[in-house]
C-alpha cells in the first residue's frame, strides 16, 4: 500500500513555465484538480512530500494551502533527501511513489518501484518510469497520479465518502 507521494514541482504540479511581473515578481499556477486530489490524499491519512530543485516562496506558499509540511527546495540530488525522509518518516522504499518529469528526477525513481510522469515529461526519464500519464504537468497529471494509486490501493471509495 503506497503511504507516502514525492512530488516535483515545476512541470508537475505547474506546467514549468516560470513568468516573472515587472517588479521581478515570479508567478506560477497550479491546477485546482490536482489540489483537491492532494488534499484528499491527506484526509485520507497519506503523506505528502515536495522535493524540487529550485527554491521558490510560490512553492512554499502552495504548499502550507494544501497542508504539505514536508517541503525541500533547492535540492541538487532528490534522491538523497528522498532516502532522508523515507528513514525519517520510517517508511519502506515499496509505500512510496514518485512523480517528476526531467531528468533530475532519476535519482529518485532510481528508488521506487512506482514512478508516475506527465504526459509532456522529458523523454529521457521514460526508461525510469511506469506510468506515463495521460494529463500534462500542471494539467491534472498529481490528480491523475493519485487516482490511479486510490484504485490500486482499494482507496477510491474511501475518496468519494470524503465528498458525498
Amino acid at each position: 500500500m503506497t503511504k507516502l507521494l514525492i512530488l516535483d514541482v515545476d512541470g508537475t504540479l505547474n506546467d514549468g513555465t516560470i513568468t516573472y511581473d515587472a517588479q521581478g515578481n515570479e508567478l506560477k499556477s497550479f491546477s485546482v484538480k490536482d489540489g483537491l486530489a492532494i488534499a484528499s490524499w491527506l484526509k485520507l491519512g497519506g503523506d505528502i512530500a515536495i522535493i524540487t530543485g529550485r527554491e521558490s516562496p510560490i512553492t512554499a506558499k502552495r504548499a502550507s494551502e494544501l497542508g504539505i509540511s514536508l517541503v525541500f527546495q533547492g535540492v541538487q540530488n532528490k534522491g538523497d533527501v528522498l532516502l532522508q525522509i523515507v528513514q525519517q518518516k520510517n517508511y519502506s522504499l515499496d509505500e512510496i511513489a514518485i512523480i517528476g518529469d526531467d531528468v533530475n528526477d532519476i535519482h529518485m525513481f532510481m528508488h521506487s518501484r512506482l514512478n508516475f510522469a506527465p504526459r509532456d515529461c522529458s523523454p529521457l526519464i521514460l526508461p525510469y518510469v511506469n506510468h506515463r500519464l495521460k494529463h500534462k504537468g500542471g494539467r491534472g497529471a498529481v490528480r491523475e497520479m493519485i487516482e490511479i494509486i486510490l484504485h490500486k490501493d482499494g482507496l477510491y471509495d474511501d475518496f468519494m465518502a470524503l465528498w458525498l
